[in-house]
């Protein structure tokens, strides 16, 4: 009887443990598939939202020319359609990288995606879109977090390889993991020059050539000095529908310099600003006059640049930080809608520079990251598409994360 009692308390604890255990190891099942379909959700909003984002131009669908902000976020080209986005729109992304600027001068901060020194491009905060705010037009505040990567496919790398004169540089050209070869190859080489009174001067020379079978070739310039003249290369590499675009600045005045500000979308305007009010002299600096001389060019249907004449009062002027009566910063009004550069070049006394900004991002095919971060999420869904933006190739990427919380529980 002690015996059969025992044997029957030794089974149902038997059964109660195989019970227990099962019901944990089904409830892990379970988890682990509401986990899974969570995820295969998630991946399916980074698809949607992607795709809502780059096949809609928003509302109204010329709001990256207007100084407001759209009622309906999209970043389609409204006079295209498929995967090609407009160049002005993403100029309005608050940047996601970039340290804000702060110019006290008009008590205006600018969204920063400069790209190094000469290579700027600055959007007043007031007309930058930032991410809390996009987020809530597309309906996903408080549920998805998301980042937006656009990135060129194309990469024109140009590093100088010369002495004094002659000038030299190679240019490597790449897509997506392999050389462009036999790629054709349009330039424009800029050299600031003496020009009338204190303001300088420019001579433009266009030319193409193609690359080797490994996507390189060397230009050279004959007669000048790499090291004690300044100027500006710019290079468009093309082939099977692929662009993309490189640059190189040199300068011999660093210590003072000019920076483009973009002041109106809607009025086209951009303000040509003493660095030193924005970033303050290196050193104690009562007075200091800077002369300008700027041009803008767009890129041709032939994949030339050619010049677009600005008002003939504001493409020359001078900029002065100190404490008198005269402004540091002048206004200029870029010409056209069409995507271009704003080239402005500077003097002071016997030394020179010049400094780029693309009116359209993909004129000098700056990258773009908004949104926010992603890196500290527990797991994060992410697509992709190619896309073209004004002509240049581009990847689009986009990573998004829930903020409900959740994961696998045992």
């Amino acid at each position: 009887m002690v015996s059969s009692t025992i044997d029957h308390m030794v089974a149902v604890t038997v059964f109660l443990a195989a019970t227990l255990l099962f019901i944990g190891l089904f409830n892990q099942t379970i988890s682990t598939a509401v986990t899974y379909q969570r995820h295969r959700a998630l991946a399916t909003k980074a698809s949607d939202l992607l795709d809502g984002i780059l096949l809609s131009p928003g509302n109204p669908q010329n709001w990256s020319f207007l100084d407001g902000y759209p009622t309906g976020f999209g970043l389609q080209d409204p006079e295209f359609t498929q995967y090609r986005l407009s160049p002005y729109s993403l100029m309005r992304l608050n940047s996601a990288t970039g340290t804000p600027v702060y110019y006290p001068r008009v008590n205006t901060t600018y969204s920063n995606i400069t790209m190094g020194f000469g290579n700027y491009l600055l959007v007043p905060n007031s007309q930058a879109l930032n991410y809390s705010f996009v987020s809530k037009l597309l309906g996903i505040n408080g549920t998805y977090g998301f980042q937006l990567t656009i990135s060129p496919i194309v990469t024109v790398a140009i590093s100088k390889i010369s002495n004094g004169a002659p000038l030299k540089f190679a240019i490597n050209v790449a897509g997506s993991g392999f050389p462009l070869a036999n790629a054709p190859i349009s330039y424009c080489f800029l050299q600031v020059t003496a020009g009338v009174d204190e303001y300088p001067a420019f001579t433009v020379v266009n030319n193409m050539t193609y690359t080797n079978e490994a996507g390189s070739t060397v230009l050279t310039f004959p007669g000048v000095d790499g090291e004690t003249s300044s100027y500006a290369l710019i290079v468009y590499a093309h082939l099977s529908g692929l662009m993309g675009v490189g640059y190189y600045t040199h300068s011999t005045q660093l210590s003072e310099y000019v920076v483009p500000l973009v002041d109106s979308f809607e009025n086209r305007s951009v303000l040509i600003v003493h660095g030193w009010s924005i970033g303050e002299p290196p050193e104690d600096a009562s007075h200091s006059a800077l002369f300008f001389n700027s041009t803008f060019v767009i890129m041709t249907e032939d994949f030339t640049l050619r010049e677009s004449p600005l008002n003939s009062s504001e493409g020359t002027g001078k900029v002065v930080y100190g404490s008198g009566s005269e402004k540091d910063y002048a206004p200029l009004t870029i010409p056209t809608y069409n995507p271009g550069i704003l080239i402005t070049t500077y003097r002071k006394g016997g030394t020179y520079g010049a400094v780029l900004m693309p009116w359209g991002i993909s004129s000098l095919a700056f990258p773009v990251v908004f949104g926010g971060d992603a890196s500290q999420q527990e797991w994060v869904a992410t697509d992709m598409r190619q896309v073209t933006v004004g002509g240049i190739a581009y990847q689009a990427q986009i990573a998004v994360w829930s903020l409900e919380g959740y994961q696998v529980k045992g």
